[in-house]
């Protein structure tokens, strides 16, 4: 096979890692482990291994029996950019809890390789979803397991490369790229609609912290939401007890975090625990009459509501955008050397 004939599709480099390897299983060829071929029970090989990649299986034509040759992936086969490694099972269905997947989410599998992902997300979730593939034959292979599996209708793959796809109508993206790829990536993720979860087998995205990542077995899976923009300078306006009270908000946002000034006209102080969660945006300090004030609310273009709390009470706020909103810091495309330097 040529190295270069296939996009990333779950796959990684030809050197130790700390992921565990996933060995085949004994009771089926080598060909056969590709994040554990999903417990396709009703899928029956005829015959051994022909030449890596392809088993022979039983058709008709003319009347009579002949052997045609299946495709099937083997570890560590060549790629594109990488070498394609199955992810476990319980692996893949951690990834695809912790971004509370629902039936109603769109699904994105950049690399998708054999499908499992797309497949498990639409078998166990019946959530549907799309499996990017570069490689034509891993994208037969994938539909012939998403028909095996009972859920063609839902899962679907294409031949295309990541790199030129629009990917946009996602609300959940999966991936196991290495982290130069997710580097290049990274600009385009962040680009998607705020509250978009983003999951990633073992590698990350550079200084992007992710909001949540898991082990097992000594492998890593993690979690990111795409941030809203909160960027700019803002008026804010809530009440206190001696009346209506207005501050400027002066912020410079990177990623999912903040900083900056909280403006009143005597005074002014920072932020305390501030985050945006997609289009959640939560943020504290203290105000004119010396009360602990926690703000949480819904970020929608140039304005947010929701609600302050103190000790007593909780009540609405508002606040709006003046002028254009900042660019939010790592979302701009990286330079060569941050692709490889993370």
């Amino acid at each position: 096979m040529n190295p270069a004939s296939m996009n990333p599709s779950h796959r990684t480099p030809a050197m130790p890692t700390s992921r565990p390897a996933t060995a085949a299983s004994p009771e089926r060829p080598r060909g056969f482990a590709r994040r554990d071929f999903l417990g396709l029970s009703g899928t029956t090989l005829l015959g051994g291994l022909a030449l890596p990649g392809l088993v022979l299986a039983r058709t008709t034509a003319a009347g009579s029996d002949q052997a045609a040759p299946v495709y099937e992936p083997h570890r560590g086969q060549p790629g594109k950019d990488v070498i394609w490694i199955p992810s476990p099972d319980k692996l893949v269905h951690r990834m695809l809890s912790m971004a509370q997947l629902k039936p109603s989410d769109y699904l994105i599998d950049l690399g998708s390789g054999d499908g499992k992902i797309v497949i498990a997300a639409a078998r166990d979730f019946g959530t549907s979803g799309l499996g990017i593939e570069y490689n034509p034959d891993m994208v037969g292979h994938a539909q012939r397991n998403a028909q095996a599996a009972g859920v063609a209708d839902r899962a679907r793959f294409e031949k295309a490369d990541i790199f030129e796809s629009d990917f946009s109508r996602a609300s959940v993206i999966t991936m196991y790229l290495l982290p130069h790829l997710n580097m290049r990536l990274r600009h385009r993720l962040m680009a998607l609609k705020p509250g978009t979860r983003i999951v990633s087998h073992e590698f990350r995205l550079g200084d992007w912290t992710a909001d949540e990542t898991s082990r097992i077995n000594g492998a890593s899976v993690h979690l990111w939401l795409v941030p809203g923009n909160f960027g700019g300078e803002w008026t804010l306006r809530f009440p206190q007890r001696k009346g209506p009270a207005m501050a400027t908000l002066d912020v410079e946002q990177t990623f999912q975090n903040f900083r900056g000034r909280v403006v009143f006209e005597d005074f002014e102080t920072t932020f305390r625990e501030p985050k945006v969660a997609g289009d959640r945006v939560r943020f504290a300090f203290t105000d004119e009459e010396g009360r602990l004030r926690r703000f949480e609310g819904r970020l929608d273009g140039g304005s947010l509501t929701g609600t302050v709390h103190d000790d007593e009470q909780s009540v609405p706020f508002t606040a709006t955008r003046n002028g254009n909103a900042r660019v939010v810091g790592g979302s701009t495309p990286v330079t060569e050397s941050d692709v490889f330097n993370n």
